[in-house]
């Protein structure tokens, strides 16, 4: 089994990698592997709209002047997605949000390739904004109908310069509980597999309000 984390920090060492860097030491406690995406420091254009993705089938998107297609199959060959973000504004910041609006389009448009996944979202913030930050990030997690591993508390790592955010103690538990509960997940969906067949996929129905 193996998960995959996206740092969406433009920072590779700031406290969104460590927060991240923390859940995946637990996971490989447990012999999970484990990889880091780091994908806040490249250019990501934001979705077009165009649905290129939707009509062609390909499991690819439409713009080919970045890797997204590239970090497109790398998760879905993944057991596990772990969405990490810093806090922009009390967002997600703003490359992060252009790399999942992309792949979790590109993913809902051929088949939702995410679902029934292990997911998880983890954010770094200052002080305040952290809340709204997870939340959004648990937007493409449950749209995805993934399966949520969550901790003890909100899922959220203090700190303002690279490393503060090892010296919170309480957020620091969060994200070491955080992987053992998504080992024990990843591992209860392997051994449940060949006894509990998962529930039958549905083609979505879609309603446009005004006709």
């Amino acid at each position: 089994m193996k998960v995959i984390a996206v740092n969406g920090s433009p920072k590779a060492d700031g406290n969104t990698f460590h927060a991240l860097n923390m859940v995946g030491s637990e996971l490989k406690e447990n012999g999970i592997g484990f990889e880091i995406l780091h994908i806040g420091n490249k250019q990501i254009h934001g979705c077009l709209g165009c649905n290129k993705c939707g009509l062609n089938k390909d499991e690819k998107c439409s713009i080919k002047t970045d890797d997204l297609n590239e970090y497109i199959q790398k998760l879905k060959e993944a057991d596990g997605i772990i969405l990490g973000s810093p806090v922009y504004y009390s967002g997600i910041a703003g490359t992060m949000k252009c790399f999942l609006d992309r792949v979790f389009y590109v993913s809902g448009s051929n088949g939702n390739l995410f679902r029934h996944k292990v997911g998880a979202a983890v954010c770094a913030v200052r002080r305040s904004g952290g809340s709204s930050t997870l939340d959004g990030l648990y937007h493409y997690l449950t749209y995805s109908e993934m399966i949520l591993a969550t901790a003890n508390y909100w899922s959220i790592i203090h700190g303002r310069a690279e490393g503060e955010a090892l010296s919170d103690t309480e957020g620091s538990q969060i994200m070491r509980i955080l992987g053992k509960n998504m080992a024990w997940i990843l591992k209860m969906k392997e051994v449940s597999e060949c006894a509990v067949t998962p529930p039958e996929k549905e083609k979505k129905v879609s309603m446009n309000f005004i006709r």
